[in-house]
């Protein structure tokens, strides 16, 4: 079997992945597994059954599903008791040359077949997507908690690490001590066959009129909405807005634990006319929205929980041709640097959010010369295509790392 560059078959991969089958966002597992498999390495995936676990199965993927969905509370404790009996067999019987998995208690399951790959000569990896944010209530001290025991046993039994940004991975082997060397970056990236403004651009139009935001101004989110993502910040900002601006008009799309709390605010400062909240649509309906705004927003505050994270919204919105308002903090200089395409808060302060507001407003005819500076970033560091390779050289170097 050839890879992409006509080389031999690459190697077999199985990846371990808890989290995105409970229904978190799935694009950057299925995209980088889609592309590992279209460089020629065998890929599987064991997983918890759920609705999002479809795609994987429509995509061709040999996916391996336990069907857990109704044990909710214990749900990854048996989830790691399955896994350490079938991780075994499957490494055994499939001639696995790497494990994946994610930081979580499942990572635990990994000891028995760490026994047998001293004979397999199976590669373990530990992937880490992001550090624990929103940390303060008891769900989220159990997930630092896991967080951290998952990278201690890695760090002592696993043949290395991959990491989604250079910032984090200072970060993380500063934390606990980890030789750098041993840990790979592969980034978040952008699907250009879905994220491409040239396809919807009728859409756009369909959506605005149906949305009554024909003759509006619309500043454009997505994702959850939760405590710690400026989102509060910007709906007060908006109350500043209207007072000179009655035409501009927030567009939330999503949900999440402070819903109710901006919906409260909304009514609180007579925004109603100003800031609409949208429930959240698939993965596959947000370009759609993300075309017929004028400009985006990413208002996540400068600290530890974002600082050196990678916003995959950000990418989406650059890769759309759409300026981003954004906090000027590491995880944004590092992709947007000075480009035109991101206009930068000094602060979430709803003045300085209001005044990014009016200053895109008055630019309103230079946004979509602005927004193309994006599409090149995107081109040139964060499609797929490019991301998968930094992995695929990460893993081929593994053999050497002992």
């Amino acid at each position: 079997m050839l890879n992409s560059n006509g080389t031999q078959s690459g190697k077999s991969i199985l990846w371990i992945s808890f989290f995105q089958a409970r229904g978190l966002d799935n694009a950057s597992l299925l995209n980088i597994l889609i592309q590992l498999a279209k460089f020629g390495h065998p890929v599987s995936l064991i997983t918890v059954k759920s609705t999002k676990t479809d795609t994987f199965e429509r995509k061709g993927l040999k996916t391996i599903l336990f069907p857990l969905k109704r044990i909710h509370l214990f749900l990854p404790l048996f989830f790691t008791f399955l896994l350490s009996f079938h991780l075994p067999l499957f490494i055994l019987t499939s001639k696995i040359d790497i494990v994946i998995m994610e930081p979580s208690v499942h990572v635990l399951s990994a000891f028995p077949s760490l026994l047998i790959s001293k004979f397999t000569k199976t590669k373990f990896v530990l992937d880490i997507r992001s550090t624990p944010v929103e940390t303060d209530n008891f769900g989220g001290k159990l997930l630092k908690l896991w967080f951290s025991i998952s990278v201690l046993i890695a760090k002592k039994y696993f043949n290395g690490f991959t990491i989604i940004t250079p910032q984090m991975r200072k970060r993380v082997s500063q934390d606990f001590k980890l030789n750098s060397i041993k840990m790979g970056i592969w980034t978040s990236g952008v699907s250009q066959v879905l994220f491409n403004p040239e396809k919807y651009f009728k859409d756009n139009l369909k959506l605005r009129k149906k949305l009554d935001l024909e003759e509006r101004f619309v500043v454009f989110y997505h994702g959850i909405f939760t405590a710690t993502r400026g989102l509060q910040e910007t709906v007060k900002a908006m109350a500043i807005v209207k007072q000179k601006y009655p035409n501009i008009v927030l567009f939330l799309l999503g949900t999440g634990p402070i819903l109710t709390e901006l919906k409260t605010l909304v009514q609180k400062d007579g925004l109603q006319q100003n800031v609409i909240i949208a429930s959240p649509v698939e993965q596959a309906e947000v370009p759609k929205f993300i075309s017929m705004c004028d400009v985006t927003i990413s208002p996540l505050p400068d600290n530890q929980y974002w600082r050196f994270q990678s916003p995959l919204k950000l990418l989406e919105y650059l890769a759309m041709e759409k300026v981003v308002i954004l906090t000027d903090m590491p995880a944004h200089r590092a992709v947007v640097g000075d480009a035109k395409s991101g206009i930068y808060l000094s602060s979430i302060k709803p003045t300085e959010i209001a005044k990014a507001i009016e200053y895109a407003y008055l630019n309103k005819s230079n946004l979509e010369q602005w927004g193309k500076e994006g599409g090149k970033i995107v081109n040139r560091e964060y499609t797929w295509e490019k991301v998968v390779v930094d992995l695929e050289e990460y893993l081929k170097n593994l053999d050497n790392s002992d």
